[in-house]
């Protein structure tokens, strides 16, 4: 029996529906992405021997990487289909040299091929043509891994280390992407409005009324800030209705026919871009249902891929699709619909490559209604935009009869000499073409901006002129970027590649860099420190002009014409030095944000903002004064640049006491390292989740407190507090712990019943906690456990709902500042914690 050939694709759902494609004389496996990567070390690349890089299996993908390599062992040939681009070709590479380690590829064929699309003609085709892999696309990867990994593993330890920031990192392309969003933002801080006035008249002809607009005063052309007060708004309009005595004359009339051409197909940019302004997709979301319609949906017909590959910056359509497209236009809107010949776009983008298609149908015919409740919502509607934007290409221009009409006040017609000239203007849509099908934008609609019907008039009519109406405006700062906004900025400055834009936004969000609010980027202030940081000591290397200097050598090493070794030592060289000029160089204090706001009025001491391991705080006193300084965080909508005296004096009211308890022990209300609570007993706690705990009372504070007394008796089970031991009812049933290790009960075993001894027993025989990368973790001098009454878990969470000052892996380990929530790093290990409370937590997490 003759042997199978083994295809090899990313993903396990492109994998069944190429399958069903190839027949039963092929398998095919999944990768499941890539299947190795740099050893997460210093030293992983190597600058002193030509950049070599050290690579290790990734522990998630090596169970299939042994199922390729044991069904290997039954086919004749390999062939790998992994996506059609760099990161594609790099994981067909990486899978080979595994496979060559195991002699898993002795004796056998290996060849590469690639689906743009995934239909049966592509697929077959495909496999008739393959090729080997592309060391140069191979070797673009590698330098962009490289690249990555030098300014990440450079560049991140010296914000930790001069910027005080640790955890913060540097990247690439997320710094200048960054900065664009932090620049916007000082735009928007130094933007000091201007007062402007228009001047509008209603006019009526015949019953029918309209507007128009002035453009010419006393023989000058009216601009911007021509009127700039009510006062000189006031005198044009007297001034108009003094020559006009009720009636406007036709002074001239200009008719135009005007031509609107459809927008070429999608490219990666322009579908994320349009479907953030239509759909109000996220650029992840947009590239995860792309995927799951190029991958393969099933509407009833098996699973079939709907659309062309989604990461290209191609506008350009294939002649077959080209014909398909021409004869749907045809049936569907009439030959009228249809242009003489095809037609052709060239990209704008300024790194594109055209080797691929424009993201398009696989087949025009599937019309978006055929897939109505046959396919998820959110895929029909990105279907339908794609589509649609394909079809309307192909399409006769909107046509429009537009007409300009001026008028000038009173009976006579001269525009020499008159007073004053409005202008009104009309525009009816005679012909729709494409927009019967797609207009690009916010809404699918045949009008244009100035789209309005004017009444018949010929030079020289009168009309009556009903009212001239001044209107107040003011200049607007610019807008800040919306995902949409950001994505077009990044291409046009030739920044990432269209696969990187979702990728490069989540990152600055994840890293709480920047904050998405209202479907706009807020830089926060870790984000600014960030970018002050990189500006003022690698402002060459976030330059947007050096980095899509960068990608333009990347695409020279793709395309064959540069090697990627001198590349990447051009720029290693200069690089290296700056690293170890600022290291040398630079002190903390250099970088440092903070800003005095005033004095304290009871002690004089300065109050100061600044930045610390947990976030932006407050302080008030010196490091030098007799007295400890104290520190308070600032409220989630409270930013250093912005924060004033009173609002930071506001900051130290916490903690406070609101009340006491029958037996006497005072109710405090505070904010920990996870987030608001109540305090009413030595180490008692009540997390606040939706109050402010500036404003809470004791009222409510007793509320708190019932809700968490009810918690506890249902969650513990047996205390023995002496040895700081534990039984717990958890998440996935009762469990013992010391918070250091968490140990089962045996089945059999009642938990009420246990006894101390028999608590140690199970505990000393349970395994070491793993880290969050299965990591053991190092075990730690075990204190007594705390009540269960402090918060844990609830707290954290409370604290993200208020812009918490560390991510939650930073809150396991951190121990917080005196007083209030964001103590400075260097000081909070000799700081006491705020009413011994949740600040001394070991861990977030109670049960496993």
């Amino acid at each position: 029996m003759d042997q199978k050939n083994l295809v090899i694709v990313e993903s396990p759902a492109k994998a069944k529906t190429i399958k069903k494609y190839l027949g039963n004389n092929f398998e095919v496996l999944a990768s499941y992405g890539h299947v190795r990567d740099l050893v997460p070390k210093e030293g992983a690349v190597d600058p002193k021997h030509k950049f070599a890089m050290r690579y290790q299996i990734l522990e998630k993908n090596e169970k299939h990487v042994q199922a390729i390599a044991k069904a290997l062992k039954k086919a004749g040939a390999l062939y790998l289909a992994t996506d059609p681009d760099r990161e594609g070709e790099a994981i067909s590479w990486h899978l080979t040299e595994l496979l060559k380690d195991q002699k898993a590829l002795d004796g056998k064929d290996v060849h590469r091929v690639v689906f743009y699309e995934i239909t049966r003609n592509a697929i077959r085709e495909a496999i008739q043509q393959p090729r080997e892999i592309s060391r140069d696309l191979v070797n673009a990867q590698q330098a962009r891994r490289a690249l990555d990994y030098l300014v990440g593993f450079n560049l991140s330890p010296l914000l930790w280390k001069k910027a005080g920031l640790p955890g913060a990192s540097a990247g690439r392309v997320q710094s200048p992407a960054l900065r664009m969003i932090c620049e916007r933002e000082d735009e928007i801080a130094r933007f000091v409005a201007r007062e402007y006035w228009t001047i509008d008249a209603d006019a009526q002809k015949a019953a029918q009324a309209f507007p128009a607009r002035l453009i010419e005063y006393r023989g000058d052309k009216v601009e911007q800030f021509t009127v700039t007060n009510e006062a000189q708004a006031n005198e044009v309009r007297a001034s108009i209705e003094k020559a006009a005595s009720g009636n406007l004359s036709v002074a001239s009339i200009d008719r135009k026919q005007r031509k609107r051409n459809p927008a070429p197909p999608f490219t990666t940019s322009t579908l994320q871009q349009e479907a953030a302004r239509k759909l109000g997709f996220g650029a992840q979301r947009t590239m995860r249902l792309a995927q799951q319609l190029y991958e393969g949906v099933d509407f009833g017909e098996g699973a079939v891929g709907l659309i062309t590959y989604m990461r290209t910056d191609s506008v350009n359509l294939a002649a077959e699709a080209l014909t398909e497209i021409r004869q749907v236009i045809e049936r569907t809107y009439g030959k009228d619909s249809l242009p003489a010949e095809p037609r052709t776009y060239k990209t704008k983008s300024k790194n594109a490559q055209e080797a691929h298609e424009a993201i398009r149908p696989t087949s025009a015919a599937v019309m978006p209604d055929k897939l109505e409740g046959k396919i998820d919502p959110d895929q029909l509607k990105l279907y339908s935009l794609i589509w649609k934007r394909a079809v309307a290409s192909q399409m006769e221009p909107a046509v429009y009869d537009t007409v300009a009409i001026d008028l000038v006040p009173g009976k006579s017609a001269k525009r020499d000499g008159a007073a004053a000239v409005l202008r009104a203007n009309g525009s009816t849509l005679v012909k729709p073409g494409y927009i019967a099908v797609y207009k690009e934008g916010m809404d699918d609609v045949a009008d244009d901006d100035n789209d309005r019907i004017l009444p018949p008039m010929e030079v020289g009519d009168e009309l009556k002129l009903v009212e001239i109406r001044p209107e107040q405006h003011f200049t607007e700062p610019p807008p800040r970027y919306s995902e949409a906004s950001l994505v077009k900025a990044l291409e046009e400055y030739g920044i990432g590649r269209p696969s990187t834009y979702a990728s490069i936004i989540q990152t600055l969000v994840n890293k709480k860099y920047s904050e998405l609010l209202n479907k706009r980027f807020f830089p926060t202030d870790l984000g600014k420190i960030v970018n002050k940081f990189l500006t003022r000591n690698f402002e060459h290397y976030v330059d947007y002009g050096f980095t899509a200097k960068m990608e333009d050598d990347l695409d020279e090493i793709a395309d064959g014409k540069e090697q990627w070794v001198p590349v990447l030592d051009r720029f290693w060289k200069d690089f290296k030095h700056q690293v170890d000029f600022v290291d040398k160089s630079v002190t903390r204090e250099d970088v440092s944000e903070a800003r005095e706001l005033g004095k304290d009025p009871v002690t004089g001491k300065p109050i100061s903002v600044r930045y610390g391991k947990y976030g932006p705080f407050v302080q008030l006193g010196t490091k030098d004064d007799e007295e400890k300084p104290k520190f308070a965080s600032l409220r989630p909508h409270q930013r250093m640049d912005t924060i004033v005296l009173q609002e930071a004096l506001e900051l130290f009211k916490l903690p406070r006491t609101v009340g006491h308890m029958p037996d006497g022990k005072p109710i405090r209300v505070a904010i920990g390292r996870f987030g608001p609570y109540v305090q009413y007993g030595e180490k008692k706690f009540a997390s606040i989740k939706d109050d402010d705990p500036y404003t809470v009372e004791l009222p409510r504070a007793l509320e708190l407190i019932r809700a968490k007394e009810e918690l506890d008796a249902n969650r513990i089970i047996l205390d023995f507090p002496d040895a700081g031991i534990q039984v717990l009812n958890g998440r996935y049933g009762p469990y013992i712990t010391d918070r250091v290790k968490n140990a089962k009960i045996p089945k059999e075993r009642e938990p009420k019943t246990l006894t101390l001894d028999e608590c140690r027993e199970l505990l000393a025989a349970a395994p070491e906690r793993r880290g969050r990368f299965g990591a053991r973790k190092v075990a730690k001098t075990a204190e007594p456990a705390k009540t269960a009454a402090e918060p844990k878990e609830k707290p954290l969470k409370a604290a993200a709902k208020t812009a918490a000052k560390t991510t939650a892996k930073k809150a396991e380990s951190a121990k917080p500042p005196a007083k209030s929530a964001a103590k400075p790093a260097a000081k909070t290990a000799k700081a006491k914690a705020p009413a011994k409370a949740p600040a001394k937590a070991k861990s977030k997490k109670t049960s496993k």
